[in-house]
């Protein structure tokens, strides 16, 4: 899933080389930490965070094959 959210941030942004995933596992819950160029954070963002709730969406739905909750923070 980490490869997910890497290649739908890489899909949106100015500077793909600049996107890194961190993965932080917990016992259920696994938090993906995106962090991207500052100028490309609107851009991952959306207006009234619109992508970045598709992006959540997204990830929640690939999840469920794996009985895990998973969350995205862009630092």
């Amino acid at each position: 899933m980490k490869e997910l959210v890497e290649t739908l941030a890489k899909a949106l942004v100015d500077h793909p080389e600049e996107v890194r995933v961190r993965e932080v596992p917990g016992e259920r819950t696994i938090v993906y930490e995106l962090s991207v160029a500052p100028e490309d954070m609107g851009k991952v963002i959306g207006r009234q965070g619109r992508i970045a709730k598709a992006m959540r969406t997204v990830l929640s739905a690939a999840a469920v094959k794996e009985d895990k909750r998973v969350t995205i923070e862009i630092v």
